[in-house]
């Protein structure tokens, strides 16, 4: 019997309802809406196309959205303003920068620029510090989504050997110290580009989460028979039967996967609309913690 595939769709409008529920309470005590402050540099259109999401989740849940769109040709000091005013706008629970920035941009001097109690995206050092401790912080939202997209397949974390495959700042690290903390209680094994062999480890997983980058990095002879699969790639591949002439892939193949695997979510429909959801939470909760 082939496994499941883990619909993110229906677990981010399952969220993104108590989100909107608590949006309403918040306003209610409050006299006003939690608010999100989107900077976009430039007109990159994968950029544009994320901004433009984000703006339409917020008003789904009744959040105050607030975008800025600055040329690329700005100045980095004035970029840096820009966020500093906003660390001082009390109708701003969370400041969200999108990544990549145009070249010529020192992006970690702009992210730490960000305050951490409105790092909303959870990408500043003290946030991340926070994280890996173990104390009350904002979890950095494809992370946090991954780690409720486990828990809605059925999977009882604790206890399981969880194996990621990638180790950038973004995905693969944050995400193997939420399956280690207490309340997940997961034995992780990160593997990488230096991993010599990545089938021996995820062979003998109960979990594992695939964030590489690259197509086929995770095929069905990888897995241990009713592990879960969590496919955070995103790749693009040719495909002339396809308007566009391509269509989205993840890291696994999900062919092969299925028939092993008691769960897997699918590319698209999986990760991505619970890391806008988590976005979406996080910035509740800043505004909450006023």
């Amino acid at each position: 019997m082939d496994g499941i595939l883990i619909d993110g769709k229906a677990l981010a409008a399952n969220t993104r309802a108590e989100i909107a529920s608590g949006v309403k309470e918040y306003e209610a005590k409050s006299g006003r809406k939690p608010g999100l402050a989107v900077i976009l540099v430039g007109d990159n259109p994968a950029s544009v196309s994320y901004v433009t999401a984000k703006e339409k989740a917020c008003a789904e849940v009744g959040i105050y959205s607030k975008e800025i769109r600055l040329p690329e040709t700005i100045a980095e000091e004035e970029l840096l303003r820009t966020i500093e005013e906003l660390n001082h706008d009390k109708t701003i629970d969370g400041i969200l920068v999108q990544l990549p920035l145009p070249k010529g941009f020192d992006e970690k001097k702009v992210i730490d620029t960000i305050a951490s109690e409105k790092d909303v995206d959870g990408f500043t050092p003290i946030n991340v510090g926070k994280m890996l401790i173990g104390e009350k912080c904002f979890l950095p939202c494809t992370p946090h989504g991954i780690i409720k997209l486990i828990e809605f397949s059925g999977m009882d974390i604790k206890g399981k050997h969880a194996v990621v495959i990638g180790r950038s700042n973004i995905v693969g690290k944050p995400v193997a110290v939420l399956l280690s903390r207490k309340e997940t209680n997961a034995t992780v094994t990160l593997c990488h580009t230096g991993t010599p062999d990545i089938a021996k480890f995820t062979r003998e997983a109960d979990i594992v989460v695939v964030a590489a980058g690259r197509p086929n990095t995770l095929t069905g002879d990888m897995l241990k028979k009713g592990a879960v699969v969590i496919d955070v790639g995103v790749n693009r591949i040719p495909d002339p039967s396809k308007p566009k002439g391509f269509r989205l892939v993840g890291d696994a193949d999900l062919e092969s996967c299925l028939p092993v695997c008691s769960a897997i979510t699918p590319v698209p429909g999986g990760v991505g609309p619970m890391t806008i959801t988590m976005l979406l939470w996080n910035t509740l909760l800043s505004a909450n913690m006023v």
